[in-house]
């Protein structure tokens, strides 16, 4: 990698030489150009003068500070030089604080700090190990292309990292963004949240990628090779209203247990079980499940009093019969009475036959 910024870092009496090397590629992203859909022609934005209005070359470009909306006022590198920048080449650390201390909105671009050269290896060395032992980040201010920024210092994988961070009248206040209606969440809902946040299980770095960048890398190859390219798939469809909070979260860790089922099992692990809230539904269904069960076995139990040839006994029974019949299925009840009739007929018929054979 090729050095950035070449300085050092003050941390009280001691002062380490270091350089600086970016600790991002943003030219790993998709990027696109723009093109003159007519001819395809390449569309490229040129630096031009707005009072003569002609292309201006980059020497002779120079800065200037807007004073006003009409009153712009030029500033040469020679004014600019002569400001007291104490941290134009020196990363001045003014604390050490926890990292939780930091806000993430405030990180900006990434740096990693290295020795630069023998004599800086022991006191990086000692700055570094202090940072883990401690478990601490270093605050600083560091001048970086004419301007002064604040810096956060930690240890990544044995190094000294350098994050740019804003200033705190730089992060905009989020007031207003939040829901204002007077929302309630339940116990069960908040539970059903974080089993599926236990669910999804740990993030591996190295199954990260990017399929954006993959598409359209595939999509430019197949144009290349004159061929058409493929159509994807659609995935499930995603966001929109939600009509159940609890059902959507109880089929989302079902499917998050089913997706690491597997290891699970290989592991050993115990899954978090979700039992599925009954609404009213399922209690109107339970509720007339257990009707029918109840006229079932009432009509099992007259039938049982009929076969038994008591007339004062059938007499009883009969009325709740017809009562039950009437609340479950009257269609019915003539065909059931029929066949019972019938039943109890055939078997008088014979008896009668045998003693009169004897």
């Amino acid at each position: 990698m090729r050095s950035i910024w070449n300085g050092s870092i003050s941390f009280g009496l001691v002062s380490i030489p270091v350089k600086m090397y970016s600790a991002t590629d943003s030219a790993a992203a998709v990027s696109f150009v723009q093109i003159h859909e007519k001819d395809g022609g390449r569309i490229r934005y040129r630096k031009v003068c707005e009072l003569d209005g002609e292309e201006v070359p980059q020497e002779e470009i120079g800065k200037g500070y807007q004073a006003a909306s009409d009153m712009i006022v030029p500033l040469t590198d020679a004014d600019l030089a002569q400001l007291p920048l104490p941290t134009a080449k020196t990363l001045t650390i003014l604390a050490f604080v926890d990292a939780s201390d930091i806000d993430p909105l405030q990180m900006d671009k990434a740096y990693y700090l290295g020795a630069n050269g023998p004599s800086a290896a022991k006191p990086y060395v000692l700055l570094r190990d202090a940072l883990v032992h401690h478990q601490k980040v270093a605050i600083g201010k560091v001048a970086l292309r004419n301007r002064e920024t604040l810096a956060m210092l930690r240890v990544h994988d044995d190094a000294i990292v350098m994050h740019a961070l804003l200033w705190p009248d730089q992060i905009r206040s989020p007031a207003g963004l939040a829901p204002k209606e007077n929302v309630q969440i339940r116990d069960n809902e908040l539970t059903l949240a974080e089993t599926l946040m236990d669910s999804l299980g740990e993030l591996d770095q190295g199954e990260l990628h990017d399929d954006y960048r993959d598409a359209v890398e595939e999509l430019v190859t197949a144009k290349l090779e004159g061929g058409e390219p493929a159509v994807p798939s659609e995935g499930p469809r995603r966001g929109g209203k939600v009509i159940d909070l609890m059902a959507a979260l109880e089929d989302s860790v079902r499917a998050a247990q089913e997706g690491r089922g597997g290891a699970d099992e290989e592991e050993g692990g115990t899954s978090a079980s979700v039992t599925r809230l009954r609404g009213k539904s399922a209690a109107k269904t339970t509720g007339t499940a257990a009707k029918a069960t109840g006229s079932a076995g009432s009509a099992g139990s007259a039938g049982s009093a009929g076969s038994a040839g008591k007339k004062a006994a059938a007499g009883k029974t009969a009325p709740a019969k017809k009562s039950t019949a009437k609340k479950a299925a009257p269609a019915k009840k003539s065909t059931a009475a029929k066949k019972t009739a019938t039943a109890k007929k055939t078997p008088a018929k014979k008896t009668a036959s045998r003693r009169k054979a004897g």
